[in-house]
């Protein structure tokens, strides 16, 4: 469906609605990793935040950038048939903006732990998921821009997958022995990271659904030729 999308929105001027698109996302992308290496890490220098927050600034301004594109898009008559594809897109971008709120909030965890992270099975698992994520905003990355159905079905499972690990981990670090800064950062970075990756699997599903089950996933929905091509991911 973004395909579609994207085509029909693309028009002849220099800097398209699909590239700004696909820029916006990019900017998110590195805008997790730099999060994480402060998130994970035991010094944060506020001038790596002031970057992380400029390049959030970037993506905000490519939103509006977008919004206002597709404003211009629907004010010709001709083109008013296809609003709800422009809502559509609307709704997507919020989804990438999100992303880079969370990746901010990430770098706002060491308030509450001033000292690293602890060498402890919770913290590496959060590691794990902290890499999952990262991995599967870089494929978002890759179908978006070709449109790889096979490839978003794989993250989308990667993705649920990442989702109900993260659950898990509340719960187990609810019932750890971490001192209440350590369990704090703990929760709230496992929170981001599931959001960070929930808004990630919103805008991976508009490559595989239709227009009316744009951010609903169900598994046992996707055809079985699908899944006969594309296996789940099991944790």
């Amino acid at each position: 469906m973004l395909h579609e999308l994207l085509v029909l929105l693309r028009g002849t001027e220099p800097n398209p609605i699909g590239d700004e698109f696909t820029q916006m996302l990019q900017e998110s992308h590195k805008a997790t990793i730099k999060a994480g290496k402060i998130y994970f890490g035991s010094h944060v220098e506020q001038q790596k935040r002031n970057k992380l927050h400029e390049r959030d600034k970037r993506v905000n301004k490519l939103q509006r950038k977008i919004r206002k594109r597709v404003l211009v898009y629907l004010a010709v008559r001709s083109n008013a048939p296809n609003l709800l594809y422009c809502l559509v897109l609307m709704s997507l971008v919020k989804d990438v903006e999100r992303i880079g709120d969370y990746a901010k909030n990430l770098t706002e965890v060491g308030e509450f732990c001033h000292a690293p992270l602890p060498l402890s099975q919770l913290a590496d698992e959060l590691r794990d998921i902290r890499r999952g994520v990262e991995s599967g905003l870089a494929g978002a990355v890759e179908v978006i821009g070709n449109s790889d159905k096979d490839r978003a079905l794989v993250l989308i499972r990667e993705g649920m997958d990442l989702g109900k690990r993260c659950d898990s981990l509340l719960k187990r670090i609810s019932n750890s022995d971490h001192d209440a800064g350590t369990t704090t950062a703990l929760v709230l970075g496992t929170r981001y990271y599931k959001r960070i990756c929930g808004h990630a699997l919103n805008i991976i599903s508009s490559v595989v659904q239709p227009l009316h089950k744009l951010d609903y996933i169900d598994v046992e929905e996707i055809p079985e030729d699908d899944l006969e091509v594309t296996p789940a991911v099991v944790s």
